[in-house]
């Protein structure tokens, strides 16, 4: 069981409009970041052609306008994977991306993500995890990837509230619930 040793002890977190952005390198996070951002600026359901992107060396910010207010997404590096903790105070939401179409990184992201959870800073943020590109046909169903990943031990052990999406950063598949999860637990 994870286990959150500070949130008995701190209170109530930081009221800071920031939700970080995470998931192995390659999950597809550069590009839901640029996505998310058009349909927070443009307000509209398409989203056309993907924009080239590189891999995420270092961290990148972006404000997304959601109705009722600016929430800061911080874009960290899958090789930043060990220096993440620093990043972690204030945060009052994580978005977390697993490739779905890559099951070798299946585990790995599990992995990754258990480690996130369990981070003191992290105990009382509400929590999105993305099984990005389901566009792409794939060997497994995304019940059977929900079940190497081990979802629902996680949402059973986690401290935070977790909610799941299944989404396409390059077809624009989900985009608007990811936004409107967003705005929901944005900060009053």
């Amino acid at each position: 069981m994870l286990k959150c040793f500070a949130c008995a002890e701190k209170g109530e977190m930081n009221n800071n409009e920031m939700c970080l952005l995470l998931g192995a390198t390659g999950s597809g996070k550069s590009l839901l970041l640029k996505r998310l951002q058009v349909l927070s600026l443009h307000g509209s359901c398409e989203v056309g052609s993907p924009p080239p992107t590189l891999p995420t060396v270092g961290t990148n910010l972006t404000d997304l306008t959601l109705k009722k207010k600016k929430v800061t997404v911080r874009e960290l590096g899958g090789c930043m994977g060990p220096i993440w903790p620093s990043y972690f105070t204030d945060c009052f939401s994580l978005i977390f991306v697993v490739d779905s179409s890559n099951i070798a990184q299946i585990s790995s992201s599990c992995i990754l993500l258990l480690s996130v959870l369990s981070a003191e800073p992290l105990c009382r943020a509400s929590v999105l995890i993305l099984f990005n590109k389901r566009d792409i046909p794939c060997i497994m169903s995304l019940v059977e990837i929900k079940s190497l990943f081990r979802i629902d031990d996680i949402i059973a052990s986690a401290p935070q509230s977790i909610t799941t999406k299944e989404v396409s950063a390059s077809s624009g598949q989900g985009l608007q619930e990811v936004l409107s999860w967003l705005e929901s637990v944005t900060i009053k």
